[in-house]
């Protein structure tokens, strides 16, 4: 019993540390990267040659808080895309930990809820392993200087996921406003809250 219960804490180390990383923080360069979306098309950042930035979001279909946050994405994007910082969600969670966050379901909730923003599907957790994600949502804000991504905000999008309403810190909001008015953003760095990212196991 105990050797089991040995492998098991080892196995469950061996996860953590497979997938640790150092989260990337404001004043860093962030890495593009080239996933499929729920059309079947490649995605880069790069792709995007009028954007000024970008919204980062990690994202899924099942997570409560998610779907708690749902529509403040899809408003974040109608908000900002036209303005240069359009919205990007990215799903890492692996399949066959969370069968609801598969391509296929990704497919039919961005369907059936109409996201305009891009969708796209980090099978690998590449993405998410460089970027140092740990939630849905988990939000990087990024802005396009000299050919290269950095790092402006990273964390929550708002502090009251129960209500939108109530929110009376908007994080994401506050960051993309101050970067559009060429201010220094004041808040860049808060605590991502959410469901824990799907690893795949070891």
């Amino acid at each position: 019993m105990k050797k089991y219960m040995f492998l098991s804490i080892a196995g469950m180390f061996i996860t953590m540390l497979v997938n640790a990383q150092s989260q990337y923080k404001a004043g860093d360069i962030a890495s593009d990267f080239s996933l499929k979306n729920v059309s079947g098309e490649m995605v880069s950042l790069s792709q995007f040659n009028d954007a000024k930035g970008f919204i980062v979001a990690f994202w899924c279909n099942t997570c409560p808080f998610v779907k708690k946050y749902d529509q403040r994405l899809q408003d974040l994007h109608a908000k900002y895309a036209s303005k240069g910082y359009p919205v990007i969600a990215i799903n890492s969670n692996d399949k066959n930990v969370q069968p609801g966050d598969s391509y296929e379901e990704m497919q039919k909730a961005a369907k059936n809820k109409k996201y305009a923003f891009k969708y796209l599907y980090d099978e690998t957790q590449e993405v998410a392993r460089k970027y140092g994600a740990t939630n849905t949502p988990h939000v990087y804000i990024l802005t396009k200087k000299d050919g290269k991504l950095f790092v402006e905000y990273v964390g929550a999008i708002d502090n009251n996921a129960d209500d939108a309403s109530a929110a009376d810190k908007k994080y994401v909001e506050d960051a993309v406003n101050s970067l559009l008015s060429g201010e220094k953003v004041s808040v860049a760095g808060t605590k991502a809250i959410g469901c824990g990212i799907k690893w795949k196991k070891v």
